[in-house]
């Protein structure tokens, strides 16, 4: 007899558990009154014979032991879905669970109800909250090759799977059961589940890469063919085993609901989030009012014969992804279910995996990219956990095959994984095969300019830098504004070009804003600037992480980190006036020093800057470095000065320096009086650094990082030039700076 079987019978209540087959069949019989909350050990009651302590003592247990494992496995680049399903088996059949007295008292046959009901319920949220994260009309916006690699990655496999199943059934001599799950196997092999892919994307901060892109909306896509081909057979099954009354009577009541979500909860949705953005938050009624929704089509999904997570997941894709609304859901629900309510399926799953119980042994470039789509596109998760325990609530799967499933589940993923992680490298897409720096930068050709931009205080110290750098005829600016926004309320990331409302409204969106003075700066420097304006929506720690680490080690062309204190003067404004932008320039030595100093040579022609240079030197080596290295510096530094000689708007100060605190004094004593600090990021070791770093070290560089630090004066910003680091054949970057430039 299987424990916690859906053919349970219900509603029996004696005064000891006992197994009855008066009825022909088994069933379980529990003392269910009164049986809650126990009085204590001290008044002689057994807290685990009550529900609520033995519900919460079986909850610290599936921590416990998943948190545990997942540390374990984290240095392997394993997922959290592989720890939390072996934290399940751990407490299952196949190790603790072999014991009778723990299965007795920590996991009894009357407490899986509950747990079962309680992770079914997590996942009704769970995939809710999936719909609400995915915008339906992403499927109509891709283009022909994510279709293509959707459409074909699931028909192909479905049609060979399909003839090999046809082919065993007829010629080979299978079992019942076997027989029947072949095609249970085939359908769950070929899904390749949104919710997973973007999940296993995010652990592995690879969402935002072209690989990742393409594998969410492929599998959106892939989804819609499983769900497609799945309704056609439930509508088959349907009209070729029930009546014709039964026929007309279930889909008609399945139309009717889907049309209630889609013209009464989408407009309802819709009307909350007009008001909520007259407002600017979303009130808790209106959080109220979808959870009411969702309990209440949930219900009738089940009162016609639909399963609650399908009505659950319709009525998800009826919310608007994003906020206001969806990213308010989000928040309020996403970390409890996912801290709490999913994991629980996931023990649940391995409460009924016994490894012990298998009698038979497990079956033993742009081609690169096809590979690790594949292996993405292959990856099973919470979805395919949670049609399997269906299916082994009904009975469909035995214990052996269910088992056999998730293990194979388990070790897909888990070697898929780490494989990705080590092999996969989202940038090498991305070198460049000549230099992409100022200095290599020509007088009379096109500048390429690309500003993120994270909110709308940083426009200001922007546009002042870019007016600074004199934007001509000659030398026009190409200018892409990224607008980098957090992604919440939505499960994929996505880079989308801008497009301005056809009805403006009064109430503008910060994006809006933003690239509104962007579009200012580009009708006030007409024929020198092209601006392009795009939205990039990522995961908040890994667009911090790509921004920072990732783009400063891999860039393919020179990268420049603003530092914005705020309180600017608006001077990109007063262009044609006297206003006046005053920019200090400090010069160590080194490929980024050079790299800066070639853009402060470039503002020299902007009439409006006033540029001071303080060039370091001491009596000992200032900066580690090759000889070749410090001729470019001496070359670089006699270039600018002939070019700035006898301009007024040009100072030259030499500080000579003895010790670390003597460059402090340097930094402390400008006090106020500049707009732009400028210096390179990395520096060469020397004895004068090596104090510099005990001082302060870290991203931006350890003279980047001082200058970040100390109070310099509330409106002075810092930017702070690495040049381009890596390009196809560079070994050395001091050797690589009298390239011949090469049109490719």
């Amino acid at each position: 007899m299987e424990v916690g079987q859906d053919n349970l019978i219900h509603n029996v209540m004696h005064v000891e558990t006992k197994v009855d087959t008066s009825f022909g069949r088994p069933f379980i019989c529990h003392n269910t009154i009164n049986q809650i909350n126990s009085k204590g050990i001290w008044f002689g009651d057994d807290p685990l014979a009550y529900s609520l302590p033995l519900f919460l003592f079986q909850l610290f247990l599936m921590f416990i032991f998943t948190r545990f494992i997942y540390l374990i496995l984290k240095p392997f680049c394993q997922p959290s879905f592989v720890s939390q399903i072996l934290g399940g088996v751990t407490l299952g059949p196949s190790i603790l669970g072999h014991n009778i007295t723990f299965v007795d008292k920590v996991f009894p046959s009357k407490g899986r109800n509950l747990l079962d009901t309680m992770a079914f319920f997590g996942f009704m949220i769970f995939v809710f909250l999936i719909g609400v994260k995915i915008d339906p009309t992403i499927i109509f916006r891709s283009s022909k090759r994510t279709f293509a690699i959707g459409i074909l990655g699931y028909f192909i496999p479905y049609t060979f799977g399909r003839t090999v199943v046809l082919i065993l059934n007829r010629f080979a001599s299978l079992d019942n059961d076997l027989s029947k799950v072949l095609p249970i196997v085939l359908e769950i092999q070929c899904i390749a589940s949104f919710p997973v892919i973007t999940r296993f994307l995010s652990e592995l901060q690879i969402l935002n890469s072209e690989i990742g892109r393409l594998a969410t909306s492929s599998s959106l896509v892939c989804d819609a063919c499983f769900t497609l081909i799945m309704t056609m057979k439930f509508v088959s099954n349907l009209s070729f085993t029930k009546s014709i009354g039964v026929f007309i009577g279930s889909l008609l009541s399945i139309m009717l609901l889907i049309m209630f979500i889609i013209f009464v909860v989408h407009s309802a949705a819709l009307w909350a989030i007009q008001q909520s953005s007259k407002r600017k938050h979303v009130q808790e009624i209106y959080i109220c009012g979808v959870l009411l929704t969702l309990m209440f089509c949930g219900f009738m999904g089940e009162v016609i014969g639909l399963n609650a997570i399908i009505v659950s997941f319709m009525v998800g894709l009826a919310i608007p992804d994003g906020p206001p609304l969806g990213a308010a859901l989000v928040d309020k629900l996403d970390c409890f279910v996912s801290v709490v309510f999913i994991p629980i399926l996931f023990v649940i799953v391995g409460l009924r995996t016994d490894v012990v119980f298998v009698a038979s042994p497990f079956p033993q470039d742009a081609i690169s990219r096809c590979l690790f789509l594949g292996l993405i596109m292959n990856c099973k998760g919470t979805v395919e956990l949670a049609l399997l325990m269906d299916l082994k609530l009904n009975n469909v799967l035995n214990d052996e095959c269910f088992t056999i499933l998730v293990l194979t589940l388990v070790f897909i993923t888990g070697i898929v994984s780490p494989v990705v992680k080590a092999l996969y490298d989202p940038s090498k897409r991305f070198l460049a095969y000549r230099r992409r720096t100022i200095m290599h930068h020509k007088n009379d050709e096109e500048l390429h300019i690309l500003a993120c931009i994270h909110q709308q205080d940083n426009v200001l110290a922007i546009l002042n830098l870019l007016t600074a750098s004199n934007p001509t005829k000659a030398s026009p600016f190409d200018l892409v504004v990224l607008h980098l926004i957090k992604l919440v309320g939505q499960a994929s990331s996505i880079l989308i070009a801008h497009m301005p409302r056809k009805n403006p409204s009064q109430h503008l969106t910060q994006t809006e804003k933003i690239f509104n003075s962007f579009n200012k700066f580009e009708d006030a420097y007409r024929g020198k600037v092209t601006l392009h304006c795009y939205k990039g929506i990522s995961p908040d720690d890994t667009m911090h992480n790509d921004l920072n680490k990732h783009v400063l080690e891999k860039a393919p062309c020179s990268v420049g980190v603003l530092i914005d204190r705020g309180n600017q003067k608006m001077f990109w404004c007063g262009y044609t006036k006297e206003s006046i932008y005053k920019v200090a320039m400090f010069f160590f030595g080194g490929a980024d020093d050079r790299e800066a100093l070639s853009y402060a040579r470039r503002m020299l022609d902007q009439s409006n800057v006033h540029i001071t240079l303080f060039h370091f030197s001491s009596l000992a080596e200032i900066l580690g470095g090759t000889e070749r290295s410090k001729m470019l510096d001496t070359q670089i530094l006699s270039e600018f000065r002939l070019k700035a000689f006898r301009n007024e708007r040009v100072s030259y100060k030499d500080e000579f320096v003895m010790n670390a605190r003597d460059v402090l004094s340097v930094i402390e004593y400008m006090g106020s009086c500049y707009d732009l600090v400028m210096v390179g990021r990395r520096h060469g070791d020397s004895k004068l650094m090596s104090k510099l770093r005990k001082w302060k070290h870290g991203e931006l560089g350890i003279v980047g990082e001082i200058l970040a630090s100390l109070n310099i004066g509330a409106k002075t910003s810092i930017l702070v030039v690495q040049q381009q680091t890596k390009f196809w054949g560079s070994r050395d970057l001091e050797d690589s700076t009298h390239l011949r430039r090469v049109n490719i």
